[in-house]
């Protein structure tokens, strides 16, 4: 399915691995020319050769930029569209996962943290990005978050809090630019083959509440975050679509 972004402007936040580089992968392949940052400067560069070799790739844009501080977030909006040349038609909010912690284990400068590195770097990221679409009339933000936000998951209070905030804001923020030709819309990933996975629980956790029995795959996950991103997918905002092989077991 042709999709049709071809040669529309992307910035992928924290891009250079995992969902980030699924999902900076999957445009690349449908023509995008997209940008991505990371706190690692040979990791951007090794992710933008690699994006550099995707079939039908336009050239990527490396950025070391970090989502814990908003400044920077804001900033790499800012150097994506200067770099890409011209305001960005697509925005995919991401950063990487807090410590895990529980209740009794997390502090209250670890709630202020991960608020600001998996919520104030989103807000930051739409404002920077966001009223360029609606002046054009035309734009999509997708915003990775986590199952977290549609039910609590053991051992991740404060991962769990900063992703809640954030799936309330993009809601707000849907209703506000629909009228526009904006859609906003929140992916919720349950457990992918990813270094978050193995740092929260090890090289074989355990995926025995997987209906699907397994892990997700990054290039999947990219495919379906590029769809949201189409043309096709105009009537479709607002939306937190978890994609967890069936984790979630609530009705709605």
């Amino acid at each position: 399915m042709d999709l049709g972004i071809t040669k529309m402007r992307a910035a992928v936040a924290a891009g250079t691995a995992g969902l980030g580089f699924g999902t900076a992968k999957a445009l690349a392949a449908e023509g995008v020319a997209v940008a991505v940052c990371g706190r690692d400067a040979q990791r951007v560069a090794a992710a933008v050769r690699e994006l550099d070799d995707v079939a039908g790739a336009a050239p990527a844009v490396g950025i070391v930029a970090d989502m814990a501080s908003s400044d920077d977030a804001e900033r790499f909006v800012a150097e994506a569209a200067q770099q890409l040349g011209g305001p960005l038609d697509i925005l995919v909010c991401n950063a990487g996962g807090p410590p895990g912690g529980t209740f009794a284990t997390t502090d209250l400068d670890a709630y202020r943290s991960a608020i600001e590195l998996n919520c104030m770097s989103t807000i930051a990221m739409c404002r920077a990005a966001v009223p360029a679409m609606v002046e054009r009339r035309w734009g999509r933000v997708v915003a990775v978050t986590s199952i977290g936000a549609r039910q609590p998951i053991g051992y991740l209070a404060a991962s769990v809090t900063a992703r809640t905030a954030v799936t309330g804001f993009l809601k707000v923020l849907s209703t506000e630019v629909a009228p526009h030709g904006v859609t906003v819309n929140n992916l919720q990933p349950g457990l992918h083959a990813t270094r978050r996975m193995t740092d929260l629980y090890g090289d074989a956790p355990d995926t025995s509440a997987i209906p699907a029995g397994a892990t997700g795959d990054p290039d999947d996950f990219g495919a379906i975050a590029a769809f949201l991103c189409s043309k096709q997918a105009a009537f479709v905002t607002g939306v937190g679509l978890h994609i967890d092989g069936g984790a979630y077991r609530g009705l709605q």
